[in-house]
């Protein structure tokens, strides 16, 4: 008897010849291997029972057959066709086994909502995965230094960098352009070209000696997901439009101040923007000229999106922190971005000769300076051991303030600056971030006081400048919720169990969510990153988490269908 043969001859193809043999399997037919594994059994059981005077035949010779008839040993033996003689008690026990291995469904992580076998083609591991880490590693290489990764607003790898962007956004089956602030458009208009755009975005430029995830990240999934339905012949049948913005510019390394593409496109960015000016005298407007980009203040104020015509906005971006790392969950929710403050203080004192002056008349605001920041750092550990309630300050701020708030001396410089010199002049920024925004002036207030207050005591004089507010924002809870669904679904789909639940965090840091709040709601998705470091060569997603993001968003997308 040749087993191996007859068994490659079966899975090839199973054809129908007579009223006695089983349905025609398709060649794809999922039930097929099961139905060959149980027949195997039977095989490796058939042996003990061969003398028995009736049987069972199955025919694999290119049909799948069953028929019950008299025989013998000897006879069984001489079917060509046959592959098993089995009593018909046992047969009988065995096929029942055979229906019910036919029965079983696939394992999870071959299984589609739809019930259609998935596997890795489904999984689209080609396109979210290896297609979109090698564009990652592509757009990683698109830089204004040879040293390290270098795109600012409107330089010349900025602009190389959106035209690749807008080749994949292309192939992706989207329409594409640029506006007049240097904003890279993919869009694909759906079913009702009518109804309110979903848009989902993030940024193009870095900073200086950057990661290569920092906004790329946010952009390459969203395209890569609309890439998978234009594949599977479904980006037609989205219910709304949907458009991919890769935003000119989010970090305002060049021009020093953020947030100029999606502010313009939310209606909130200063038509006095276009006159400020970089290091070498460029304009705002300047650079966008130099690129064949002619925007007036009438221009600007016309990029603005019309609310009514925007369902929302959602964002993937990298956490840039330790807390997805040390949960152990590639995905989470952000509930809201902190509000920020940035301050600058100044300290003067008596300058002096660091041998001469006693210590005792030394009016040094090196250590005035040093006594502040390290009652700053008291102060935002323990907000509750400094600030007092009133209708301004609540117990529910307080308490919100105890989750969110982080306080930073990032700059510090001191003149003359020499270590033989008591320093006439000391000067520090603190950067103060928090969701709550009362809770967040609420601790400017008390910091404030206690700083002039130790300047008093220490005969120095102290100027405290806010150079920068930005209030905090809270994503949609309705938006949010069907973003981390979708996420709690593709991590589902690609672990083939029940996931953790998706975690929920602040943001810290800015994105380009807070200027498209402004516009319209808003949601947004972390994906872990290593050490939680960022804004550094050291930045890294693992290829697996940036799969997830690709299946998060398509997920997402996969309910507007």
């Amino acid at each position: 008897m040749q087993v191996g043969p007859t068994i490659r001859n079966t899975v090839t193809t199973i054809t129908r010849d007579s009223h006695n043999c089983w349905p025609p399997l398709p060649h794809k037919d999922t039930k097929t291997l099961p139905l060959l594994s149980g027949f195997i059994v039977c095989n490796c059981v058939a042996h003990f029972a061969a003398s028995f005077p009736f049987s069972f035949s199955f025919s694999f010779q290119g049909k799948l057959c069953l028929a019950a008839q008299p025989t013998s040993p000897p006879m069984a033996a001489s079917r060509p066709n046959s592959f098993v003689a089995v009593p018909h008690v046992l047969s009988f026990f065995l096929l029942i086994i055979i229906i019910i291995l036919a029965a079983l469904p696939l394992p999870h992580a071959l299984a589609s909502p739809n019930g259609l076998s998935e596997g890795a083609n489904l999984l689209h591991s080609e396109i979210l995965k290896e297609e979109a880490v090698a564009r990652l590693i592509d757009l990683g290489k698109v830089s204004d230094t040879e040293e390290y990764l270098e795109r600012t607003f409107q330089s010349p790898a900025s602009v190389r960098a959106g035209n690749l962007i807008r080749l994949w956004m292309e192939d992706a089956g989207l329409l594409t352009w640029v506006d007049q602030m240097g904003n890279v458009h993919g869009r694909h208009e759906g079913l009702n070209p009518s109804e309110k755009a979903l848009l989902i975005g993030s940024h193009l430029d870095t900073v200086i000696d950057a990661g290569k995830f920092d906004g790329a990240l946010g952009i390459i999934s969203a395209v890569s997901a609309l890439k998978v339905l234009k594949n599977r012949g479904m980006l037609g049948k989205l219910k709304r439009p949907v458009e991919v913005i890769a935003f000119s510019d989010e970090e305002g390394v060049r021009f020093q101040s953020t947030f100029l593409g999606s502010a313009a496109i939310a209606g909130v960015l200063p038509v006095s923007t276009l006159h400020v000016h970089d290091k070498s005298g460029v304009t705002v407007q300047g650079a966008l000229r130099n690129n064949s980009i002619e925007i007036t203040e009438q221009n600007l104020v016309q990029l603005k999106y019309d609310p009514d015509s925007v369902f929302g906005y959602i964002e993937v971006h990298i956490e840039q922190g330790p807390v997805l790392e040390t949960v152990g969950l590639p995905l989470g929710l952000v509930k809201g971005i902190a509000g920020q403050t940035r301050l600058r203080v100044t300290v003067k004192g008596s300058q002096g000769h660091a041998g001469t002056v006693p210590m005792k008349m030394r009016q040094d605001p090196m250590a005035a300076a040093a006594e502040m920041i390290v009652f700053m750092e008291s102060l935002c550990k323990q907000p509750q051991d400094y600030l007092s309630y009133d209708s301004q300050c609540t117990a529910s701020a307080v308490q919100s303030l105890a989750g969110s708030l982080v306080c930073t001396v990032g700059e510090i410089s001191t003149w003359p600056s020499a270590s033989n010199v008591i320093p006439g002049q000391v000067t520090f920024t603190v950067d103060v971030r928090a969701m709550d925004d009362l809770g967040r002036e609420a601790i400017i207030y008390e910091m404030s006081n206690r700083m002039y207050h130790i300047c008093d005591k220490r005969s120095v004089l102290c100027v405290i400048e806010r150079k920068h507010d930005a209030n905090g924002v809270a994503c949609d809870p309705e938006l949010s919720s069907k973003l981390k669904s979708a996420a709690y679904t593709a991590l589902k789909r690609l672990s083939d169990e029940n996931p953790d639940e998706v975690p929920v965090l602040m943001s810290g840091a800015g994105h380009d969510a807070m200027a498209m709040s402004h516009l319209t709601k808003v949601a947004m998705l972390f994906v872990r990153c290593r050490g939680g470091v960022s804004h550094s060569p050291a930045e890294h997603v693992s290829d697996d988490d940036v799969w997830a993001s690709g299946m998060a968003v398509l997920s997402f997308l996969e309910t507007l269908l």
